[in-house]
């Protein structure tokens, strides 16, 4: 592990919408600055996701100074859409939990709205600090997280990527791979690990970041969308049946809470504190 390193950076500003992939990033108690800050629900306040809608991963999202986001989809003019006014929230529903959260103005709702082809909204979490609890069964006191799915950041390692790819080369789908590492959408990636290795972490650093470990990473449908066509086959999930499956989880990579706050950088050592 004398050589691990962060080999990228992944931000998505909207939820379920391609990110960017910065040079340095700012970690905070609830996730990278300006990850998931942002969401799409739909007219009953549920939050829309590429499991319901995979045509998200075409749209993509990115900051703007002063917290705003700049969409962008085919076939639609970009659109920028500030930071809304705090006074008023709606409340939301991500994953059987309610959350409240800011609607945007209606340019936003519009052009959500005629992307999809159905009624749905694009909502802010002004305050994260307080919003949203982690799962109490993985958490520490006071921990929040943004609109990820359950944790502040996810970690995937090149080599376990690789390795899932030899698998899939041997199995019945063969022809779906190799897969990219954006099928997975996480927050850090680590070279320079074993293969898996990443099983059996709890406590890492990346630079002067300290990161807790707070479970694997079950993984759902999404993992088979196909991020620039947005079409859809069965892998890596047949895969990650037959070979890691942990529990009821088909596991890849793992779920992180912040220890310390602090700026991450491409190229930052990564080490495996216990």
């Amino acid at each position: 592990m004398g050589n691990a390193v962060l080999q990228s950076i992944h931000v998505h500003p909207v939820k379920a919408l391609r990110g960017t992939s910065p040079r340095q990033a700012e970690v905070e108690p609830w996730g990278l600055s300006g990850d998931r800050r942002w969401a799409l629900v739909d007219d009953g306040g549920k939050v829309v996701t590429q499991r319901e809608q995979p045509r998200l991963a075409l749209a993509a999202a990115e900051l703007v100074p002063g917290g705003g986001i700049r969409l962008s989809a085919p076939g639609r003019q970009p659109l920028t859409v500030p930071v809304p006014d705090p006074a008023g929230t709606v409340p939301v529903s991500i994953f059987g939990t309610k959350v409240d959260a800011v609607p945007a103005g209606d340019a936003a709702r519009v052009w959500c709205g005629e992307y999809l082809e159905s009624d749905v909204r694009l909502v802010h979490l002004d305050d994260p600090a307080t919003r949203r609890p982690i799962d109490p069964g993985h958490a520490l006191p006071g921990e929040t997280v943004s609109f990820a799915d359950g944790f502040p950041l996810l970690v995937t390692t090149i080599a376990s990527l690789d390795a899932l790819n030899s698998l899939i080369a041997q199995g019945d789908h063969a022809h779906e791979g190799p897969l990219p590492m954006n099928r997975f959408r996480p927050n850090v990636v680590v070279a320079g690990t074993e293969a898996w290795a990443e099983d059996d972490w709890s406590r890492m650093a990346i630079g002067d970041v300290e990161f807790r470990v707070a479970k694997m990473c079950g993984r759902c449908v999404v993992t088979t969308t196909d991020q620039s066509t947005a079409e859809r086959g069965r892998e890596p999930l047949r895969t990650l049946a037959r070979h890691r499956r942990f529990g009821t989880d088909l596991v890849f990579g793992q779920n992180l809470v912040p220890v310390s706050a602090g700026t991450i950088r491409v190229g930052d050592p990564v080490r495996i504190l216990d």
